[in-house]
């Protein structure tokens, strides 16, 4: 029921400063009332899945999205991805808003942190206004900069940057088959593949011959041919019946139109939907640096323009670090001839060292590009326009490097970038918009971020804070708690049992809030945290590694023992764990390692990694990384099929009299098949209702309410409960329900005792977020037998995660370690830290700053390396009455 208030009593509130909210009920918001103030930093916290994100996103953000829709074209509108009207019945006193999340969208190599950021816009009108041009080209338009334009993109590769062909070896890989065996391995497997195979013997070619066999004109043909024969198919007869029906006319069973391997792979690619088809078709082509722009993705117009020297391309692969020192002396009005001699050499050399990397890497710099050269004969109208130019493009740089970004380069690829570097990226893009009078809604901009780059996370808020903005911030760092003006805690646990405002004030007032699970991590000594210091059983070393920064690193890790690496953003830490370790060993089992979720035809082929495995290597007999990753692309996959407990609960229907009766078969109670699912919206519980130009919107399906299944499947009950019943229990409920099943409980308490009790067992794997996706398959490797020999990876498994529900986490990583496995993680959650056997520190700084081991022992050991930037954070958790607090 609406509460609506009259129109000056909303006025009044409005005036007062506060976002005020009744009825809030989105997703497991218990019907809430809270006023928020405005122009503040508020905090959100609560264990995972309390309701947090459903407050500050699910309704504040939905809203104030939908209330600025209302004002735009029903035409623009359908362009706009928009989330949805919440279920709240007011809010007054809210101005607009802007969401910072940490979703990637859809990975496209095209995008970069140039582009995502805006600046390379800066960077290519900087080469097109004030560039060095050969002597006779005309001026460039910055468009002719860009790689994402048909202006700019190199003719041959279009803008990618390398080239694919198809060779007889590469379509063909076993030519003793013959072509009736599927030696045309580029083919289609299934019917397509035996057109194309029934077609060749209509048209005269041999198909029972081994391909290696066969005359070179004619392998060449069927492989790479344009032409498009169109001819009568005899299909099930043999090469000499089909002759002889071809003879006697008679009647085809059908008419066949051939494609040559080549074409066919080509037509693939361009048409279809299906990433399984996609990397199907890429496993037939070979990738390799285009001839023309040798990586770099512009046409060679574009390439002949330098500036200080570089290309654009060249200019874009240094790091925001060492482009800031090359601007810096025009941003100030200083040209080569009024430079101060030792800092021009220092940023040319480091610049010159990096371009040099990337040659070594398998770049190219351009073919004929100059060393270096002067801007002091620009003319006055040039300079001018550099220097403002320049200026601009310095100020957004600062801002970047600030916030521990200066590693990154503006070429680099967004989907290799971290969900937690993106956020802040689009937080510094934001600092430059110079907006007033708006709410920003961030996710945890914490995540991702090493202690000793948060104060300039937290400078960075407060300047858009004092630009008269408020700070809406969905968090789970206690420092970020502390810092807060106002803190908004929802819980007391999650799902059913949270959404509920359990306080909203000043962060101290928390401390009389016994029903809070933030409370005593806000405010209790922490000092009572210690490692178990368990004995290694084995090292396992890491000898001469070169990968990204790190250049020749020696390590050791522990076996049988938990070990945490550390260092700030950018450090090298993911370069030695989550790609050097883990191909390494891998390399060592004879595993091949699952390949990155973008599409390799519009990436260059990722860098190796250089290296030897020694020590103990063969105490390791099996490999788990355990990545944030989804679980699944589509709806269609879930907590309880991804885990494999439905197999188990589909068998317990099946099994009841009535199924039997009926002979339905556990296949029946999957919505992904025909006889059991709904036939409206073949299990997808929900069907979608084009509105023209409005976005097309998702209702429940009108046949089965969405319950994904027909009204006969749904007929059969278990305990009295129907199997979409199940789909909708909680961890929690399901617990109770499947008590007496020991194989369904089996899945359901490893899921439990990992924090995830919140989660239906029929969440689509499209709603988890990257953390909840990690402990899924954490908990699905904690259901199997434990050998005693497996080494488990992690990269930053607190991310998202309640300090509660980390401990409960390190509980079960415990298990795992004292079963006798091996587990790794990468880590900036000095709490988790402060509990492992041993810690290796990386660093000390970030890209060209890091890349080596800085220290390596147990946590207390590390506390007493000064040139850690981790110590003095990891000795606030050890030893608090001897540290300086982490806000220094």
């Amino acid at each position: 029921m609406a509460r609506r208030t009259n129109a000056n009593d909303q006025d009044d509130k409005a005036a007062s400063g506060f976002v005020r909210v009744w009825g809030a009920r989105e997703h497991n918001l218990k019907n809430i009332d809270i006023s928020i103030p405005r122009n503040q930093l508020v905090v959100f916290s609560g264990v995972s899945g309390s309701g947090k994100s459903s407050l500050a996103f699910g309704t504040l953000y939905a809203e104030a999205q939908r209330r600025y829709l209302e004002s735009v074209s029903p035409y623009a509108r359908r362009l706009i991805d928009q989330v949805g009207v919440p279920d709240v019945d007011a809010i007054d006193g809210l101005p607009p808003a802007v969401a910072l999340q940490q979703q990637r969208g859809t990975p496209n190599a095209r995008s970069t942190v140039g582009s995502l950021t805006t600046l390379s816009s800066l960077v290519r009108m900087l080469y097109s206004r004030v560039g060095t041009y050969p002597a006779r080209q005309t001026m460039l338009y910055a468009e002719d900069f860009s790689f994402n334009t048909p202006q700019g993109a190199c003719p041959r590769c279009q803008g990618m940057g390398r080239v694919h062909t198809m060779t007889e070896e590469s379509m063909v890989p076993d030519p003793s088959l013959t072509i009736r065996q599927r030696a045309i391995a580029a083919w289609p497997t299934a019917w397509g593949g035996q057109n194309l195979r029934d077609i060749l013997v209509s048209l005269g070619y041999d198909i029972d011959t081994p391909w290696k066999d066969l005359p070179q004109k004619d392998r060449q043909w069927i492989l790479f041919t344009d032409e498009q024969p169109t001819v009568p198919v005899y299909a099930g007869l043999t090469p000499a019946e089909t002759r002889q029906a071809q003879r006697l006319k008679m009647e085809p069973s059908y008419q066949g139109t051939f494609s040559s391997a080549k074409r066919n792979l080509e037509h693939t690619l361009a048409n279809t939907e299906s990433a399984a088809m996609r990397k199907r078709v890429l496993q037939f082509m070979i990738s390799s640096p285009c001839p023309v722009c040798h990586g770099k993705r512009l046409k060679p117009e574009a390439l002949s323009v330098t500036f200080a020297g570089y290309d654009i391309a060249d200019l874009s692969h240094l790091s925001l670090d060492q482009l800031a020192n090359i601007i810096r002396p025009t941003a100030n009005g200083k040209f080569d001839a009024d430079m101060n001699p030792s800092t021009s050499l220092v940023s040319r050399q480091a610049a010159k060292a990096a371009l040099g990397k990337r040659v070594q890497a398998g770049g190219s710099a351009h073919k004929g590009a100059p060393d270096v050269r002067r801007t002091d004969d620009l003319s006055p109208e040039k300079r001018i326009a550099a220097q403002r130019l320049c200026g601009d493009l310095l100020d957004r740089l600062t801002t970047l490097i600030e916030l521990g970004l200066g590693y990154l380069s503006l070429d680099r690829s967004t989907p290799t970038c971290s969900s937690g570097e993106l956020q802040r990226l689009r937080l510094a893009t934001q600092l430059s918009s110079q907006l007033f009078g708006v709410i920003y809604v961030l996710d945890e901009p914490t995540a991702g971020l090493h202690p000793a780059d948060g104060h300039a996370l937290f400078d960075a808020l407060d300047r858009l804070k004092a630009s008269g903005n408020s700070l809406f911030v969905v968090e789970h760092d206690v420092e970020m708690m502390r810092r807060a003006d106002w803190l908004v805690d929802v819980g007391p646990e999650a799902g059913s049992a949270g959404g509920r405002i359990l306080y909203s004030g000043e962060p101290q007032g928390l401390r009389q809030v016994s029903e809070s699970r933030t409370r005593p991590y806000l405010f209790e000594e922490t000092a009572r945290l210690a490692s178990p210091n368990r004995s290694p059983q084995g090292w396992l070393r890491l000898e001469g590694v070169r990968r990204n920064n790190l250049q020749g690193v020696t390590v050791s890790f522990p076996l049988g023992c938990f070990t945490a690496v550390t260092g700030v953003s950018g450090s090298g830490k993911s370069s030695l764990v989550s790609q050097s370790l883990l191909d390494l060993v891998a390399e060592h089992l004879g595993m091949r390692r699952e390949e990155a979720e973008e599409d390799t035809l519009e990436k260059p082929s990722a860098e190796k990694t250089i290296g030897r495995l020694g020590g103990d290597v063969n105490a390791i007999q099996r490999l788990i990384e355990v990545d944030q990753k989804p679980i699944g692309r589509t709806p269609r996959s879930n907590l309880a099929t991804y885990t494999g407990l439905f197999d188990q609960v589909r068998k317990l229907f099946a099994a009841t009299p009535e199924a039997r009766r009926r002979h339905f078969d556990a296949g029946r109670f999957s919505f992904n098949v025909a006889k059991g699912r709904c036939p409206t919206c073949e299990g997808e519980g929900q069907v979608s209702i084009e509105l023209l130009f409005m976005p097309s919107v998702y209702a429940p399906c009108p046949t089965c309410h969405g319950t994904r299944y027909n009204e006969k499947t749904l007929e059969i009950n278990w305990n009295g409960k129907s199997i979409a019943d199940v789909l909708g229990m909680t961890v929690d409920e399901a617990c109770l329900f499947f008590a007496q099943e020991a194989l369904v409980l089996r899945s359901l308490d490893t899921l439990r005792d990992i924090g995830l009790g919140y989660l239906k067992l029929g969440q689509s794997a499209t709603e988890l977020s990257g953390g909840e996706a990690q402990r899924i398959k954490l908990s699905t490797e904690l259901q199997r037998t434990q050998r005693g020999t497996t080494l488990y990876v992690l990269d930053e498994p607190t991310t998202g995660l309640h300090p509660r529900d980390v401990d409960r986490l390190l509980v079960q990583l415990n298990r795992l370690v004292d079963a006798g496995n091996t587990v790794i993680v990468v880590e900036h959650d000095m709490r988790t830290v402060a509990q492992c056997d041993w810690v290796i520190d990386v660093g000390p700084g970030a890209g060209n700053h890091g890349g080596t081991i800085v220290a390596a022992g147990t946590p207390a050991e590390i506390t007493a390396c000064q040139a850690s930037r981790t110590a003095p954070f990891l000795a606030n958790i050890l030893k608090p009455e001897l540290s300086l607090p982490q806000s220094t």
